[in-house]
């Protein structure tokens, strides 16, 4: 068996409001079209997948697409219902059993919903992704409702959309010029038989509007530090706050562990890489670098990924210096680097009981845990 899918592309997204395409605009740290086409990329049963594109757009999405050997792209036509067809077509020489077509803007598809168009399709020739309608539906004449429709056996339709392959070009190749369709199953349901509905899910929504952009999305990241004693210092750096100790810790920076695990558990929630890459120790302007500014920086790069700081929870073991004194202030200085209010900062500080080279007071460690929301 042979699947392969096609994601029209092509448009611009004018309804959105935004400067480029709506497909690929940032929303929780990746574009729609690249997470749609992740999720089909996912399942080993698909072998290709056609992206139908605009020329604005072609070398932006051969780019973000340059990883997955899946990838082809299809030039796009003046409506949706072109663009298909222009795929459709260029999939003749190599034809599959079935095609799925999904909408690149609806980046929330799940591994369920594909699994359940493939299996419906393969049942009975073509699988409509739809949802019963329940909301009222009424006419309307002049702006005043004119009437009101029995919802009971209404559905709103979604994608994927999955078709035999054959059957699906035979309908697309009786086309008129008279026809005006807005998907699929609407040119199978006129050219071939009524297709067959399966039941989507309400969080495959299609990105249409600006404010449709603003689905909340999490992210939850961890990051760990540690740093040995050694340095000749009567202090150490700790959330921004000098600590009287009897010797300081080794570092390139100013050696401050809990802003560096802080600052991985970002890095690592947004998908980033670590901090030794943005800020590397054998770099001479990070030499004894303020690490409350570097943490603003790492806030910086989250933010360009489409996020903010929710919470941060930290856990430093140390067996010395004493810690407890100094917390409230670690949590102030964090909390004003991050801009979120101090109650969402956690810091804890304990021993290690005299185990290991923590409890042998040789080092510090930091675990921190932070959670991201998208903008």
């Amino acid at each position: 068996m042979k699947i392969y899918v096609i994601l029209p592309a092509a448009g611009s997204g004018s309804r959105a409001g935004f400067e480029k395409n709506k497909i690929l605009q940032k929303i929780g740290g990746s574009c729609p079209l690249l997470r749609a086409f992740s999720a089909f990329a996912a399942l080993p049963e698909i072998s290709k997948i056609a992206v139908c594109v605009s020329e604005r757009d072609r070398e932006e999405i051969r780019a973000l697409l340059s990883p997955f050997p899946q990838a082809m792209l299809i030039a796009g036509g003046q409506t949706r219902t072109q663009s298909v067809k222009n795929a459709l077509e260029s999939f003749a020489q190599d034809a599959p059993d079935y095609v799925l077509i999904h909408d690149a803007a609806r980046p929330f598809v799940s591994e369920k919903i594909i699994r359940d168009c493939i299996r419906t399709v393969e049942s009975f020739g073509s699988a409509v992704c739809a949802l019963p309608c329940t909301d009222t539906l009424v006419r309307a004449h002049d702006g005043a409702v004119s009437g009101t429709l029995d919802r009971a056996d209404a559905y709103t339709v979604q994608t994927p959309q999955g078709f035999f392959y054959p059957a699906l070009l035979s309908a697309y190749r009786k086309i008129t010029d008279k026809d005006v369709f807005t998907d699929d199953s609407g040119v199978y349901a006129k050219y071939v038989a009524p297709p067959r509905l399966f039941l989507g899910e309400r969080k495959n929504m299609k990105l249409t509007f600006r404010e449709d952009f603003a689905v909340q999305e999490l992210r939850t990241g961890v990051g760990i530090d540690t740093h040995a004693f050694g340095k000749d210092s009567d202090h150490i750096i700790l959330g921004g706050v000098c600590v009287p100790s009897e010797s300081g810790l080794i570092a390139h920076s100013d050696g401050d562990v809990l802003c560096h695990a802080v600052a991985d558990a970002l890095l690592s929630a947004a998908g980033l890489h670590d901090i030794g890459h943005y800020f590397p120790d054998t770099d001479p302007k990070y030499k004894d670098a303020d690490s409350l500014v570097l943490l603003a920086k790492v806030r910086e790069l989250i933010k360009k990924e489409g996020f903010c700081v929710g919470n941060v929870s930290a856990a430093i073991v140390a067996q010395r210096p004493r810690l407890a004194p100094y917390i409230a202030q670690m949590k102030q200085n964090i909390a004003h680097v991050l801009q979120i209010c101090e109650q969402n900062v956690g810091i804890s500080a304990g021993t290690n009981e005299g185990l290991g080279y923590l409890g042998r007071g040789e080092g510090i460690t930091v675990t921190a845990t932070v959670l991201l929301r998208s903008l």
